[in-house]
């Protein structure tokens, strides 16, 4: 079963820091807000208990998430949620598209996950814990999220890009060991193996996991990749594409950003100045890797 991806999401302690995070997305990154979910007098009355800005980084979409209205409140349970998951490092998960829910549903049973619906939202999507995928929530959707410009067969991310940014080519999630990963990832959810390879941080198995790939990350003893899976877990950085890593290098120096690994390669800006995201930045490609480039149209629209 093919899975695009529909976005990644990250909590955050205190919704007063949101707006520095948003920002920090749309002036370094170039992100384009597609939707914002606010708490109003009216939605607070429905019961909103967070606020949201869906970003399109390229054809990407990253959502910071804050408790907000009724989420401030210690007790509510996805208030409290996101403050347990607001950490640096910390991700919550991806959404990942289907057409057919209910068969979705029976693929997760038959390979033995346990779903998860929340009241209210049974028709549009289920979640499976993170506790079942190495600390990454998966939460499989029908609906389209408001205003993704992807359902739009005639939208193209920018071309003039700030940073030359072409796709996200992969996201990373840490793991005890590369053998517990290909138990998962591919015998489990069947998502091929296309490559194996050694990066500076640690030993890396990739995976086909729909319109991009998944990096199992298996960190040596003592290492910040090891720690990560042992006390963090989950989805630990992402890969963006680019046209110039020199070029994108300059770039985020001209900002005054501290960058860490190989600017000729691969670099990132240090977590510590990006609001504690590890988001990595290439123009090479991996052997066995596909093109950068969202599908998620072509579940999106009617046949």
């Amino acid at each position: 079963m093919q899975f695009p991806l529909v976005h990644v999401s990250w909590a955050l302690a205190d919704n007063a820091g949101r707006p520095a995070c948003d920002a920090f997305f749309r002036e370094v990154f170039g992100a384009q807000t597609a939707h914002e979910i606010l708490i109003t007098p009216e939605t607070e009355k429905m019961g909103l208990d967070r606020e949201e800005s869906l970003l399109m980084v390229g054809d990407a979409m990253l959502i910071p998430i804050a408790p907000a209205g009724g989420g401030a409140r210690e007790g509510s349970p996805l208030g409290d949620m996101l403050r347990r998951s607001a950490a640096p490092h910390r991700w919550i998960g991806v959404a990942l598209k289907v057409a057919d829910l209910a068969e979705a549903d029976a693929w997760f049973a038959a390979r033995g996950f346990k779903r998860h619906y929340d009241p209210g939202m049974e028709a549009f999507y289920f979640l499976v814990p993170r506790g079942q995928a190495l600390g990454m929530r998966l939460e499989i959707v029908r609906q389209d999220m408001p205003g993704d410009p992807r359902r739009d067969p005639e939208w193209r991310p920018a071309a003039d890009h700030r940073l030359g940014i072409e796709g996200l080519q992969a996201l990373g999630v840490s793991t005890p060991s590369l053998e517990e990963a290909r138990a998962l990832f591919a015998e489990k959810l069947e998502w091929p193996e296309i490559g194996a390879r050694d990066l500076p941080e640690a030993r890396c198995a990739a995976f086909a996991m729909g319109d991009t790939v998944l990096e199992a990350l298996e960190g040596a003893e003592g290492s910040a990749v090891a720690a990560h899976a042992c006390d963090v877990k989950g989805i630990c950085h992402l890969v963006f594409k680019v046209r110039d890593a020199g070029e994108t290098a300059r770039n985020l120096r001209a900002q005054g950003l501290p960058l860490i690994g190989d600017t000729a390669t691969r670099f990132a800006i240090d977590p510590d100045a990006a609001h504690g995201r590890l988001i990595w930045f290439t123009d090479q490609v991996p052997q066995g890797y596909p093109a950068t480039g969202s599908r998620l149209g072509e579940i999106s629209r009617p046949a």
